[in-house]
């Protein structure tokens, strides 16, 4: 297969330089790059791309800036391939990433989404374990020895309970995706709302544990700023809500529980607490509380109310 990578790119132009180049490297050769310049302001971007002289390698900036959700649809839109993988423009491929995607693709051609295994690195490029990471990994994650599908309503229970995806590694069929889209109105968890409503339609993801990405995560990231400010939590409580009444409806009474419980967003609230109090935030301090205590027995906030 041949597989269509797209780059939504607005940040570092040193990230993005390097990103391009962990695709170059990759040891399968049957892939096609684009990159989607949101109006970057920096020249040097597009004069890079004109002296790279890589035929595999495609680069188109938008007239207007169309943020980073547009963005994405707009990627999605113009893919060719049966296969999208929407890389962030800070992470790295692997060199083994489209032999292992390939191959999982050719073993279930039925499925919508492809997870390889990750590692995550920081801003300069080192392997680091977060306290985020390693509970994805020892809690969430399904303790897997080799590449399985799975689906329905077990699945959407284990990623409700603990996202444990990493949305720039997922390897999607580009015709399923676009006939759900992206939900408007969400900016944080666009991507667990997307594999959900595809898990809900009856699709299947297939998992292989081979780690062949790096997911880059430092604290300059759009989720880190939006946790800081409690904004991040405000759009996962109402996401976790209306998730729970569409599991419900669905009979999929396990996976709504935990929707309604979110306890590992809960808890990744409370972690930033510290940090809204060193910053003098009450506002802050409010929002992480309400999400990470409130509709708990005891609960020192008052349970949230959808509107």
């Amino acid at each position: 297969m041949t597989l269509d990578i797209m780059i939504p790119f607005y940040g570092d132009p040193d990230m993005l330089r390097a990103t391009v180049r962990s695709v170059q490297a990759q040891t399968d050769p049957d892939w096609r790059l684009t990159v989607v310049d949101d109006g970057y302001p920096d020249p040097t971007v597009a004069e890079w791309f004109g002296a790279l002289g890589d035929q595999r390698v495609s680069y188109l900036r938008n007239e207007v800036n169309l943020g980073a959700n547009k963005n994405y649809e707009k990627c999605i839109a113009i893919a060719q391939q049966r296969d999208v993988v929407i890389l962030g423009a800070d992470d790295l491929m692997l060199p083994e990433y489209v032999a292992v995607v390939s191959a999982a693709r050719a073993a279930h051609p039925e499925a919508a989404v492809i997870q390889p295994g990750v590692k995550v690195i920081d801003e300069h490029g080192t392997e680091v374990r977060t306290l985020v990471d390693e509970t994805k990994k020892r809690l969430y994650q399904p303790r897997l020895s080799g590449r399985t599908a799975m689906g329905g309503e077990d699945l959407a229970r284990s990623l409700l309970r603990g996202n444990w995806l990493y949305f720039p590694a997922l390897c999607f069929d580009v015709a399923k995706i676009r006939e759900i889209g992206f939900r408007p109105g969400l900016h944080v968890v666009q991507d667990l709302q997307l594999v959900l409503d595809l898990l809900m339609r009856g699709e299947t993801l297939v998992y292989d544990p081979t780690v062949c990405f790096a997911y880059r995560r430092h604290s300059g990231s759009d989720s880190s700023w939006r946790a800081l400010d409690g904004t991040r939590f405000d759009e996962e409580r109402r996401f976790f809500l209306t998730a729970a009444d569409e599991l419900e409806a669905l009979g999929w009474s396990r996976a709504a529980r935990a929707a309604r419980v979110h306890a590992s967003s809960r808890l990744h609230a409370l972690t930033y607490l510290p940090a809204a109090v060193r910053r003098r935030r009450p506002d802050a301090v409010r929002t992480l509380l309400r999400h990470g205590l409130g509709g708990l027995p005891g609960s020192l906030v008052p349970r949230h109310r959808a509107s």
